[in-house]
């Protein structure tokens, strides 16, 4: 809210170069900031009483975005990155998926590794988990178990993700 949309009896002032004016009606703080040629700015509309600014309100919404954009280009997305595997795979196939995890982990990605059974391999479930355990092993190094092994229908799980 600026100038005249602010309808409140009472408000906080700081001046432009961020000092305290004190409490005061809307429209003397009006009046000083059409003295100094500049807008009225409620800052913190949920404060008591609400919090106004006296700046100059383009410079100030430019401000805004640019710290918006700023925060924006520091946060990471976390994306989650599935590995299929089957029960029945070999050595030389694991360790490939291994890699490929390794670089999943290392972009900063989780991981979710997922055993499918299908068919006969279902009456083999409980005898499979070692192969969960020996990715999580072989990745040892630079990931950390989130969620250990757990069976959800016809398929096993676990996450990993990278030590911090």
């Amino acid at each position: 809210m600026i100038n005249e949309q602010i309808k409140d009896r009472e408000v906080r002032v700081v001046g432009e170069a961020g000092e305290q004016l004190g409490v005061m009606s809307s429209k003397d703080a009006m009046k000083l900031a059409e003295d100094a040629g500049l807008d009225l700015v409620k800052i913190a509309p949920t404060a008591k009483p609400p919090v106004c600014k006296i700046v100059d309100y383009g410079k100030f919404k430019y401000e805004q975005l640019r710290k918006e954009k700023e925060a924006k280009k520091k946060q990471r997305t976390i994306d989650i990155k599935e590995i299929r595997l089957s029960p029945n795979i070999d050595t030389n196939d694991l360790n490939t998926k291994v890699n490929a995890a390794r670089k999943f982990l290392s972009k900063g990605d989780k991981v979710k590794v997922t055993l499918r059974f299908r068919g006969r391999e279902m009456a083999h479930m409980g005898s499979s988990k070692h192969i969960l355990d020996d990715f999580a092993v072989a990745l040892v190094d630079i990931a950390v178990v989130e969620k250990s092994p757990k069976i959800e229908g016809r398929s096993m799980t676990m996450f990993l993700t990278e030590k911090k």
